[in-house]
């Protein structure tokens, strides 16, 4: 295989893990807070079969590994009913912060990982470094060049997809936070108009997505580069 398609075979099962911990995380905390509907349907599971959107989690993510594009996707909504809810605001909140969070946490895992791959040799401080320099690693003959990789292409892929997912535009997780503290009114307009605001932002809000994304992929990459 050429180093391409391995490049792309990495970002997918990164890609299909981040969805599948980011809907478990979301079936669990429901059930958690009272409504077991996700977790009776099997969505606890990091299986991505579960999880699997055929647009979303296989068809967008494969045109944009393809293309160069970062990679973008969702996958199958976890099914939440609020009204089994104990404390019905407050669990929603966490119930859609719980995806994000957990992909902060593979993340985390994933860059502690490579710091301990970064330290354990000059050969793996080299190849680490030439990944957050922007190679691919796919040359390197170490033994665990592959393991590396995976590990930085899980990181970025969580990332992204944990602060796409923060944005406050229906029906992103970070909307679920934003719309309660919403009146009525506004609310109702809110909910109708956050898929039209979401396509906009996906196709014609490149430059916005950057410009999020940036930070965190920097403050990762900071921390990665002091092992």
């Amino acid at each position: 295989m050429t180093p391409r398609i391995v490049e792309i075979l990495y970002q997918m099962i990164a890609f299909l893990f981040a969805i599948s911990v980011h809907e478990s995380a979301h079936a669990w905390t429901a059930s958690r807070c009272g409504d077991p509907t996700a977790r009776m349907l099997g969505r606890v599971s990091l299986n991505p079969i579960r999880h699997i959107d055929p647009i979303g989690t296989i068809v967008l993510p494969l045109v944009a590994a393809i293309s160069g594009i970062p990679l973008l996707g969702w996958a199958k909504p976890t099914p939440v009913d609020p009204r089994n809810f104990r404390h019905p605001m407050m669990d929603d909140i966490l119930t859609s912060v719980a995806g994000p969070v957990s992909n902060f946490i593979v993340a985390t895992g994933a860059l502690l990982l490579l710091g301990g791959i970064s330290l354990s040799s000059a050969s793996g401080h080299t190849l680490v470094m030439g990944l957050v320099a922007g190679g691919d690693g796919a040359a390197s003959d170490w033994a665990l060049a592959p393991v590396a990789v995976l590990l930085f292409e899980l990181m970025f892929i969580n990332i992204v997809l944990a602060v796409f997912n923060l944005i406050p535009v229906p029906p992103l997780d970070g909307s679920h936070v934003l719309r309660h503290f919403l009146p009525e009114p506004v609310r109702m307009v809110y909910d109708r108009i956050g898929i039209f605001a979401l396509l906009a932002l996906v196709y014609l809000g490149g430059g916005l997505l950057s410009s999020l994304l940036r930070p965190f992929v920097h403050f990762y990459l900071s921390i990665l580069v002091k092992f």
